[in-house]
């Protein structure tokens, strides 16, 4: 969704790596629909339309003689009675266009609410924010790693952690509904939110996405100390042919069931209270009048409860850019009905109109009184939910823990488990403290790179508002070190030109000199912050300037180590040979440089591991799960699957061996439970986290069957020289795929079970 700023369903049953998941979402008390009806049919038709219509800050907020928003941001009494009183609103949603202050939330939101809480309306208002990292748009909140670098960590219980934190201190700001996690498949790593998705996986992105919004909210009625989740983007946004923001996708009903689909499905069925519409187009249909995907699939076949809202402008865009409705009437009454309940509008004069058309719609029968009811029924069984109509507005008090050390402990404990370990050639790390070090490149100074967009402004670039108190990776490496013993200069810089990023050179002479000094180079690499239009780029290849700086530190016979600062994997091939360690921080957050520090120097070791595949080349965008047949071309060097790293790799200090695979038995059928059970050895002296990856294939099938695919995972504690057994559990669901008639089948045959380098036969016959 910007700041300021089709399908086919199919049921599918996920099963957990460390638990079962059980839905929770079941519909409440009969008393809670009497009252929601009750208050429903005291309702004019113009209130319940104001309901379905979401503003921006910007929209009630006092501006100067230029319509410039007032600093610091404060709300305009006539403006927002135009908009609650006359207009009905039922949301408001952003910050304009920077990071507020806790006082001016204490500010914003009593008076956003005041018409309610003065008996002027009878409707609370539902405020909504893009907290997708941490709360990034209050100040002196927690920021976490971007959702990428929790991905990385495999560990569903410092997600389910981070969306606790977040979901109080979004709370604290006055603030309930989070407009997060994004449960976009990560497989287009051109796209410019590849950084905002859990990866290439969908039962990774499932297992990470459903803690983060179990955390979120804590149940269906989130209390005084949790949020409503919002489940984005429903869906294929991310998988864009051309790689750019927002342009069409073709996705067939195989891959949208298998691939697309089980991270909103098992999202729903941990209780998610509301969802985000894809703003781009499937299979020539946008996401916002698919109605099959919308209406048949989440809300009859799932049993969605909540409601759904449209992204950015998204209804007046079925006009405007997909020329799919003649007119903004036609719009907002195809949108609607394909079962979109809530509209980002979300600018003035524009919700007026809407607001003017909606109720015009009804009076002449194009949107039916029923349809009318079923949404503003959603958007208030969501309200209740959240507690609004009896407290509005937080008792701002009761959040002392705002900002507090044990959060920032929380997001330096998630980047440690983030940062992914990717080459380690003659043990060059851990560092040692008496080594001449050189920081440089572009990433090594700032902390707009450790964490992106979506950083206090849209695009993260603006770096008057960075965290007071946190440190670059220069400022980490010499807090550590001391600056005696740690030389700087940063060789090249990124910047924006025509609208894309390129990187120039600064002080190369500087930096050509330094490298005489010193004996180990800590070569910081990366992007720009951007995301969505902003972030589209023209080629994955990291740009060459920084590639060159690498290159001419080899050529000096340095110990170069590349840490990668960026949102999607970029192309490096012909840097990865003479670098002696390669090391991938994503974008880790505020405490980001300080975990990279502790763990390059053996403080604390590696766990991460890759939640994509990383491409080698750019022409050759590849995934794990591949099937054989891509594995079949094989020319000189070229070799069809041959990524930079695969899914789920990653480094570590300790020497990890799996010792035993044993399955409770060889044979199964529709009702059996297989035990898995296999057996981690710790080599040596220096204890670690290791993530168990449980895959399976089917090892013949009636449509090419994937090469591997992921069913369990869990991290384990590992202590040095020991070893510990885990046991998992599949059942015929593993097994299954979508088979000709669009269906979720298992065959007869055999079956492949993979854990590390070990691998058992498994045969499946039906009764």
């Amino acid at each position: 969704m910007k700041n300021l700023h089709s399908y086919f369903g199919g049921m599918l049953l996920l099963l957990f790596s460390c638990k079962s998941a059980q839905s929770i979402t079941s519909t409440q008390s009969s008393s809670e629909e009497k009252s929601l009806n009750a208050r429903i049919a005291q309702m004019s038709i113009e209130e319940k339309v104001g309901q379905t219509c979401q503003i921006t800050l910007d929209v009630i907020t006092q501006t100067d003689a230029k319509g410039q928003t007032l600093t610091p941001s404060a709300i305009d009494t006539a403006k927002l009675n135009e908009a609650i009183l006359k207009y009905h609103v039922g949301s408001v949603l952003n910050v304009g266009w920077h990071t507020l202050s806790l006082d001016e939330w204490k500010g914003i939101i009593p008076a956003v609410q005041n018409p309610y809480t003065t008996g002027k309306t009878n409707v609370p208002i539902i405020y909504g924010i893009d907290a997708i990292h941490g709360v990034n748009y209050t100040v002196g909140a927690t920021l976490f790693p971007q959702e990428i670098g929790l991905a990385a960590t495999w560990n569903p219980a410092l997600a389910k952690n981070f969306g606790e934190i977040t979901a109080y201190e979004t709370r604290a700001s006055g603030i309930p509904w989070n407009f997060s996690p994004v449960l976009d498949l990560g497989r287009q790593p051109l796209w410019s939110r590849t950084f905002e998705t859990l990866g290439e996986d969908p039962y990774l992105i499932s297992q990470m996405g459903s803690a983060i919004i179990d955390g979120y909210q804590g149940g269906t009625t989130p209390d005084a100390y949790h949020v409503a989740s919002c489940m984005k983007h429903f869906v294929g946004y991310s998988g864009t042919n051309s790689g750019r923001d927002r342009t069409p996708a073709w996705i067939p009903e195989k891959y949208m069931k298998e691939l697309y689909l089980p991270s909103f499905k098992a999202a729903v069925e941990h209780g998610a209270l509301t969802v985000m519409i894809n703003s781009g187009v499937v299979n020539g249909i946008p996401g916002h009048i698919n109605h099959h995907l919308i209406t048949e699939t989440l809300k009859n076949e799932w049993g969605f409860e909540g409601f759904a809202v449209s992204d950015w402008e998204d209804f007046i865009m079925l006009h405007t850019v997909h020329s799919t409705s003649p007119s903004l009437a036609d719009a907002y009454v195809q949108a609607f009905n394909a079962g979109v309940d809530m509209s980002m509008v979300p600018l003035s004069p524009q919700y007026k109109e809407y607001c003017t058309i909606m109720v015009d719609a009804v009076k002449t029968g194009k949107i039916s009184m029923d349809r009318l009811d079923d949404a503003v029924r959603r958007i208030l069984r969501v309200k209740t939910r959240l507690g609004l109509f009896e407290k509005p507005v937080p008792t701002f008090e009761n959040y002392p823990k705002f900002g507090c050390a044990e959060f920032k402990q929380a997001s330096l404990n998630a980047a440690l488990e983030s940062i992914t370990l990717l080459k380690n050639e003659n043990s060059v790390l851990p560092l040692k403290t008496n080594q001449k070090i050189l920081i440089a490149g572009p990433t090594s100074n700032n902390m707009i790179y450790l964490n992106g967009a979506w950083t206090h402004t849209w695009q993260g670039m603006d770096t008057a508002f960075n965290t007071r108190g946190c440190l670059t990776v220069k400022e980490a490496f010499e807090k550590k070190l001391g600056k005696e013993n740690c030389l700087f200069t940063q060789g090249a810089e990124l910047y924006a030109d025509g609208g894309f990023e390129k990187t120039r050179y600064v002080n190369l002479n500087d930096y050509k000199e330094k490298l005489k000094l010193v004996d180990v180079v800590v070569l910081c690499l990366g992007e720009l912050p951007a995301t969505e239009k902003p972030g589209d780029i023209l080629s994955l290849n990291l740009n060459s300037e920084q590639r060159i700086l690498a290159q001419i530190a080899y050529e000096q016979n340095k110990k170069v180590i590349l840490v990668l600062i960026e949102g999607r994997p970029r192309i490096i091939h012909d840097i990865v040979a003479g670098a002696a360690g390669i090391v991938q921080a994503y974008l880790p957050g505020n405490y980001g440089a300080e975990a990279l520090v502790a763990l390059m120097f053996g403080e604390k070791n590696f766990s991460g591991k890759l939640p994509y595949t990383y491409p080698k080349f750019d022409g050759v965008i590849e995934f794990y799960d591949h099937p054989k047949s891509v594995d079949r071309s094989k020319s000189g060097d070229f070799s069809a699957y041959n990524p930079e790293w695969d899914f789920g790799f990653g480094l570590n200090y300790s020497n990890f061996e799996y010792t035993a695979l044993n399955l409770s038995q060889d044979t199964f059928s529709d009702k059996d439970s297989i035990a898995v059970t296999v057996t981690l050895k710790n080599k040596s002296s220096i204890a670690g986290k290791e993530v168990i990856q449980l895959y399976a294939s089917d090892d013949y099938a009636s449509l090419i069957p994937t090469g591997k695919s992921l069913k369990r995972f869990c991290k384990i504690d590992v202590p040095a020289n020991s070893e510990v057994s885990k046991t998992f559990y599949l059942n015929r669901t593993d097994f299954q795929f979508v088979g000709k008639e669009g269906v979720f089948i298992v065959e007869e045959g055999e079956f492949t079970i993979r854990v590390g380098n070990l691998s058992k036969k498994l045969s499946y016959k039906k009764k």
